[in-house]
């Protein structure tokens, strides 16, 4: 009996011993920073000096002396010797694929005049096989010093880029994606021709005698971008996956080492995706990715039920959004305005989008549980697109929490102002617009629409509105730094600064890219602030964005970006 009990014994003390150790593993961290600033950006905005992560969660968060009880012999302990810590940067609109499409293409976005962008394409047509595409993007006529020498309406004639380029198709897209340049090789190929119609939603610019210039407006891009498109799909399966991997892996790079943990894309058809979630099943997306689904309204109607995504594979792919446009961009006077350019009388811009289709794309939107995310930059744009979400939400009134945003949001009317908060629309916007921008916008607007309603951000978040932040990337860089100076200081290169009463404050500005775009995609649940439970997803940086000097924050540099708890880039 007492070699049994003695037994009996053993073994309990055993499974009590493992189960303590089962317990003191469970709070053993794979990670932990230590000696930190970090903000937290949670409801109280508190801050903490110590992360302990876990299986790509926040563990705890707290003070250091805590935060040792977390530390095992197996766990990766960072002395941050008081670096800034806040959560990841989240670029609620961006084009993520676009970003690494632009490192392979000609980046033009430092052209300082046309002779330049010239001089690129000239370089480039020396090192290409005669008709292979050359392709560009990030030009922007009023950013020329001097201008262009004849132009039209500010648009330089294609002559001398067609010199320099005769066996190469060239297409180079504006800096705002909606217009492009196109040499006399590529007009041909596309049939241009004097007697060729302006698409609707599009203009062919011209000059007197009626010939195209090499400039085409908003849906007048897509008689380019067809026989471009064409030319794409000479390519092989394997080669259209190669590319995809490419451009995926230089993009997620691109970001990481600028403290980005989230990015959306902003719009990509159904055969995107289907990459996108390929990826995701192989662990490949080394960042959390939301996609905007852009396709046709028929393709839209059969497949929408099949593609809903909420955080799949462990929250790195999200698809619940649709993306459509009602305007063009304010540079190539595609915005469309309530009242004529300041600049060019008679002209109002661009509706890109029939009305009546857009409100069928939200009509399926709504009655698929997907949000809608429309582009709209001009004061009449942002109206028709209110207009439409209101609509909607008066047809379907048991619908809630929807979360349908505006994206730019640039340009309002003072009436247009109080309706996002009231109709709970979100204003997804990109603070470096204005700063980029600010140069040419009291000339399109005037200096009362531009001072009423430019880029007004403390109206909209006094009023209650939720803005989001981003950089719509590759139209400008995808640097949050840049964007949240902007944000704070509505300063420019210059120095020049653009009505300043609508600046954010530091720490509005830091939600704006962190726990508010999470909320865009409906996933402030697991990332967006620093709190234990979610995604352990943040970026360690030099300076304190909080506290430091309006001069210092450009001077910001990225020491660790950290996604699911893994450091996905060390600065060293």
């Amino acid at each position: 009996m007492k070699t049994i009990f003695a037994i009996t014994s053993l073994v309990a003390g055993i499974f009590i011993l493992s189960n303590c150790g089962d317990n003191r593993m469970e709070n053993i961290a794979d990670l932990v920073l230590r000696n930190g600033n970090i903000a937290t950006l949670d409801a109280e905005n508190s801050f903490a000096q110590a992360v302990a992560v876990k299986d790509g969660k926040f563990l705890f968060v707290g003070p250091n002396e805590v935060a040792e009880k977390y530390v095992g012999s197996f766990t990766n302990v960072i002395d941050l010797d008081g670096k800034f810590v806040m959560p990841g940067f989240n670029d609620s609109h961006a084009h993520f694929l676009g970003i690494g499409e632009s490192l392979i293409n000609l980046d033009l976005r430092d052209a300082k005049n046309w002779n330049e962008v010239i001089g690129i394409v000239a370089e480039a047509a020396k090192n290409q096989t005669p008709g292979n595409w050359i392709i560009g993007r990030g030009w922007h006529q009023e950013k020329f010093n001097p201008s262009p020498n004849p132009n039209i309406n500010g648009y330089p004639i294609h002559d001398e880029l067609s010199k320099v380029s005769p066996e190469n198709p060239v297409m180079l897209s504006h800096a705002s994606g909606h217009a492009v340049f196109a040499n006399a090789k590529a007009m041909n190929l596309a049939g241009i021709v004097k007697s060729t119609k302006n698409p609707d939603g599009g203009t062919i610019v011209r000059d007197k005698q009626g010939n195209a210039i090499g400039v085409f407006e908003e849906n007048a891009e897509n008689l380019i971008r067809k026989v471009y498109d064409e030319y794409l799909a000479k390519r092989t399966p394997q080669e259209v996956e190669e590319h995809y991997k490419k451009i995926t892996k230089l993009a997620a790079n691109d970001c990481l080492k600028k403290g980005i943990t989230s990015c959306s894309d902003a719009g990509q058809p159904f055969d995107v995706i289907d990459f996108y979630k390929i990826l995701a099943d192989e662990n490949q997306l080394p960042l959390r990715v939301n996609v905007m689904l852009q396709d046709t309204y028929e393709m839209m109607k059969k497949e929408l039920p099949h593609y809903k995504m909420d955080g799949y594979a462990n929250g790195f792919l999200t698809l619940r959004s649709i993306k459509q446009y009602i305007d063009g961009a304010l540079g190539s006077r595609g915005a469309w305005l309530l009242e004529p350019y300041s600049d060019l009388p008679n002209h109002f811009g661009s509706n890109v989008t029939p009305i009546s289709e857009l409100k069928n794309v939200a009509e399926l939107a709504v009655v698929n549980g997907f949000q809608m995310r429309i582009h709209a930059i001009g004061d009449k744009g942002n109206r028709e697109v209110l207009n439409i979400y209101e609509e909607i939400f008066q047809k379907y009134p048991e619908q809630k929490n929807l979360r349908w945003a505006i994206e730019h949001a640039q340009h309002l009317s003072e009436k247009d102002i109080l309706r996002f908060a009231k109709l709970g629309v979100i204003a997804a916007m990109q603070s470096v617009h204005c700063t980029s921008d600010m140069g040419f916008v009291p000339e399109r607007l005037g200096i009362k629409r531009a001072e009423e309603g430019a880029y007004v951000w403390k109206k909209l978040i006094n009023s209650g509105a939720i803005i989001c932040n981003g950089t719509d990337a590759p139209v400008e860089d995808a640097n949050p730094i840049e964007c949240f100076y902007s944000a704070v200081t509505r300063k420019n290169a210059d120095g020049k600064t653009f009505y300043q009463e609508q600046k954010m404050t530091r720490i509005e500005a830091l939600k704006s890219y962190t726990v508010n775009g999470a909320y865009v995609s409906f996933e402030e649940n697991v990332k967006g602030t620093i709190e234990k439970g979610k995604y352990a997803d943040l970026v360690v940086l030099s300076n304190d964005l909080i506290n430091c000097l309006d001069e210092e924050i450009l001077n910001t540099k990225v020491l660790y970006t950290i996604v699911d708890g893994k450091i996905m880039y060390q600065n060293k």
